[in-house]
């Protein structure tokens, strides 16, 4: 029981993601300067680390996506985790900005 309740805030900033992905993000242009997309980073984000730790990463990433920002492959991570290959899995699909 404690259990569940633990995972519902999770659970439900997946879902308005989730939300966000099939309803908005269809009716916008392409515009995402990273891989993964910011939406998919949140989920990644939310799935790996929990809501507290995935909606402040998800934050700072939407914080870093402007013009003057960084691009390209940028999975989540933890501050101060190691920072992963810059390289793509074979069937990872890229997004054009």
């Amino acid at each position: 029981m404690l259990r569940s309740l633990l995972r519902l805030p999770r659970l439900l900033l997946i879902g308005l993601v989730r939300l966000y992905q099939l309803i908005l993000s269809p009716h916008l242009p392409s515009s995402c300067r990273y891989t993964p997309s910011c939406s998919a980073y949140a989920l990644e984000a939310l799935a790996k680390y929990g809501a507290v730790k995935g909606l402040i990463l998800t934050v700072h990433r939407l914080a870093r996506c402007h013009p003057w920002g960084g691009h390209g492959y940028d999975p989540p991570r933890w501050f101060g985790e190691p920072r992963p290959h810059d390289v793509l899995p074979a069937d990872h699909e890229l997004h054009e900005a």
